[in-house]
């Protein structure tokens, strides 16, 4: 992830709106991401990526430089997020786009795009049956590859809680994905037995 010369945090600091404007511009997507992957929604990601900002931009005076930055900047991000699937409950899933997971430079085929498409669901599947702070945490280990100690700072846990609530998203998504798997392999299994009699 890009980081801020530490003059540009400086002039945000004491109010400059073109170095606030920089900021935006070299974060806005791993935001956008973080919050999509929370949210599972692009338009929610959106308004979430947004005031994202607009809190940062109120409280960037509380900002502690001995912490980096985009720690502490999707910390508030990932924050954000866990309050609105609280306050909603439940997540309604918009898989029309999936930006996380980008076709490299060769344009994958028909095949090899519809694939990629499902895989990115059920992996969407998989974050959305994590309550919202599991959800978080592996978002933030293996997107953003923060340490145990920068997930604990960011979500006010103990390190050792942050350690167990990895364990039980690993396992509680490993088993799911299984499951998913056996059931694909079921239906398809079925699919070709009923086509060929």
């Amino acid at each position: 992830m890009n980081n801020l010369e530490p003059e540009v945090l400086n002039q945000v600091h004491q109010g400059s709106q073109d170095a606030f404007t920089q900021l935006v511009e070299t974060y806005q997507r791993p935001v956008y991401n973080l919050c999509y992957r929370m949210l599972g929604d692009p338009n929610d990601a959106e308004d979430a990526a947004q005031e994202t900002f607009l809190r940062v931009y109120k409280n960037i005076k509380h900002y502690d430089h001995k912490r980096p930055f985009s720690t502490w900047l999707l910390s508030i991000a990932a924050h954000l997020c866990i309050d609105q699937l609280r306050k909603r409950r439940m997540v309604v899933l918009s898989m029309d786009e999936t930006p996380y997971l980008e076709p490299a430079d060769g344009t994958p085929g028909p095949e090899v795009s519809f694939y990629m498409k499902q895989e990115q669901k059920r992996v969407q599947t998989l974050l959305k049956s994590l309550n919202p702070h599991d959800r978080a945490a592996v978002i933030m280990y293996y997107w953003y590859d923060f340490s145990y100690e920068e997930i604990a700072s960011s979500l006010s846990l103990t390190i050792s809680a942050v350690k167990s609530r990895l364990h039980r998203a690993r396992l509680s998504m490993a088993e799911r994905w299984s499951r998913q798997k056996e059931s694909q392999l079921v239906h398809e299994r079925n699919v070709y037995e009923s086509s060929t009699v």
